[in-house]
C-alpha cells in the first residue's frame, strides 16, 4: 500500500514531465505517420486538406461549449484578418512542409523544426517586437543560439557524409523499400522545409496582435483550422484534379490524417496549454530535441533509413543552438521579472512614505507638478 502510495506520489509530482514525454512521442509519430502516407502516394494538399478537415471537427465542439461565454464578437473584419493569417500561415506552411517530406527523410523533417525559435527570434528583432541587447549574456546567448541553429540546418541540407553504419546500413536500404534521394532532392526538399518554417515563424508572429483582437485561443485556433481546411481543399481541387487522388479507404491514408487532425491538433494542444500553464513556454520547449532522437531511431527501425555523420553534426548543432537561444530567453524572463519586482517595490514604498518624503525625493517633485496641472 505504501509501495502504491509513493508511486502515485511521484506520478503527481513529475506529471509535466511525464505529459511532454508523452507530446514528444506524439510528434515522432506524426513524422513518421506523415512519412508513410506521402511515400504511399497521398499529395501534399490532400493531405493538408483532411488533416485540417479531422483537426476542426475535433475542435469544434470543445470550442463551442468552453469558450462560448468568453469569446467576444467576430466582425467581418476580423473574419477576413483570421482568414488571411490562415492563408499565409498554417495553410501555406503545412502545404510547403508535407512537399518537402517527398524529398526528404522524416528525421530532417523533425530536426529541421529547430531553426524556429531562431527563426521567430529573427522576425521579431527586425519588427522591433523584441530588443538585440546584444550588451548583455542572454541577448549574446539568443543571438550565438540562432546563428549555431541555423548553421545546423545548413549543414543537415548541404552535408551528408559518410554513413554511420556503411555495410548494414546500403543493405538494409538496398534490400528495403526506402527511397535513396538524390543530392538535388535533398536540397530541393531541404529549401521547401526551411520555407515552411519560415512561414510558420510568421504565423507565430501574427497569432500576438490578432489574439489581442479575439482572445479566445480555442475558436481563434479552430476558425485557422477551419479556414486552411476551406484553403486548402481549393488549392487541391486545382492543383489534384484526378478525383482518385481523394479517395481513401481504410489504410495508412486515413489513419495518418485522422491521426495528425485528431490526436495532434487536438489532443496535444491541450496538454501543451495544461504543461505551460504549470511550467511555463521554456519548459515545454526543452524536449523538442527529444522528438528527433526517437524519430532518427524509428526511421532507422521501420523505413531502414540509413544515418549520416552529416545528420549526426547538423542535429548537434541544432540542439546547441535551441538550448543556447532558450537559456538566453529564460534569463531575459528572469531579469524582466526581477525588475518588475523592483519597480513595484519602489512605487509601494512611496505610497507607504508619508507626502513630504514623496516631494523631499528626488524627480519626485517633477511627477507631482505634472499631475497638478
Amino acid at each position: 500500500m505504501k509501495s502504491l502510495q509513493y508511486w502515485l506520489t511521484a506520478m503527481e509530482k513529475h506529471k509535466p514531465y511525464i505529459v511532454m514525454v508523452i507530446i514528444q512521442f506524439i510528434y515522432t509519430a506524426m513524422s513518421l505517420f506523415s512519412k508513410a502516407a506521402i511515400s504511399h502516394g497521398m499529395k501534399p494538399s490532400v493531405f493538408v486538406s483532411y488533416r485540417q478537415a479531422f483537426a476542426t471537427l475535433a475542435l469544434c465542439p470543445f470550442a463551442f461549449f468552453f469558450e462560448s461565454r468568453k469569446s467576444p464578437p467576430l466582425t467581418f473584419k476580423l473574419l477576413c484578418k483570421i482568414c488571411l493569417i490562415s492563408l499565409f500561415g498554417v495553410t501555406l506552411s503545412l502545404n510547403l512542409y508535407y512537399e518537402g517530406m517527398n524529398y526528404t527523410s522524416a528525421t530532417f523533417a523533425t530536426a529541421i523544426t529547430n531553426t524556429i525559435p531562431a527563426m521567430v527570434f529573427v522576425m521579431a528583432v527586425c519588427l522591433r517586437m523584441e530588443s538585440l541587447a546584444i550588451t548583455k549574456w542572454h541577448g549574446i546567448a539568443k543571438v550565438l543560439g540562432s546563428i549555431i541553429g541555423i548553421s545546423g540546418a545548413m549543414v543537415f541540407t548541404f552535408y551528408k557524409g559518410p554513413a554511420l553504419y556503411p555495410e548494414n546500413g546500403k543493405e538494409l536500404s538496398h534490400n528495403s523499400s526506402s527511397k535513396v534521394y538524390t543530392k538535388e532532392e535533398w536540397i530541393k526538399g531541404a529549401i521547401l522545409m526551411l520555407g515552411a518554417n519560415f512561414t510558420w515563424s510568421l504565423w507565430l508572429i501574427m497569432q500576438a496582435p490578432i489574439l489581442k483582437q479575439y482572445p479566445a485561443k480555442l475558436r481563434l485556433t479552430t476558425l485557422q483550422c477551419c479556414f486552411s481546411c476551406i484553403i486548402s481543399t481549393l488549392y487541391g481541387a486545382c492543383v489534384e484534379r484526378d478525383i482518385s487522388s481523394w479517395k481513401i479507404g481504410w489504410n495508412v491514408h486515413l489513419f495518418s490524417v485522422a491521426y495528425c487532425g485528431i490526436v495532434v491538433t487536438g489532443l496535444t494542444y491541450w496538454l501543451q496549454v495544461w504543461v505551460v500553464h504549470k511550467k511555463g513556454p521554456v519548459f515545454t520547449s526543452i524536449f523538442s530535441p527529444l522528438a528527433l532522437i526517437l524519430t532518427a531511431v524509428f526511421s532507422a527501425l521501420l523505413f531502414k533509413e540509413t544515418l549520416h555523420w552529416g545528420s549526426v553534426v547538423a542535429a548537434v548543432l541544432l540542439v546547441a543552438g535551441l538550448y543556447s537561444f532558450l537559456w538566453g530567453k529564460n534569463q531575459e524572463s528572469r531579469q524582466f521579472l526581477i525588475n518588475n519586482a523592483e519597480e513595484k517595490s519602489s512605487n509601494q514604498v512611496k505610497e507607504d512614505l508619508p507626502l513630504e518624503c514623496i516631494v523631499c525625493t528626488p524627480g519626485a517633485n517633477d511627477e507631482i507638478t505634472q499631475e497638478g496641472k
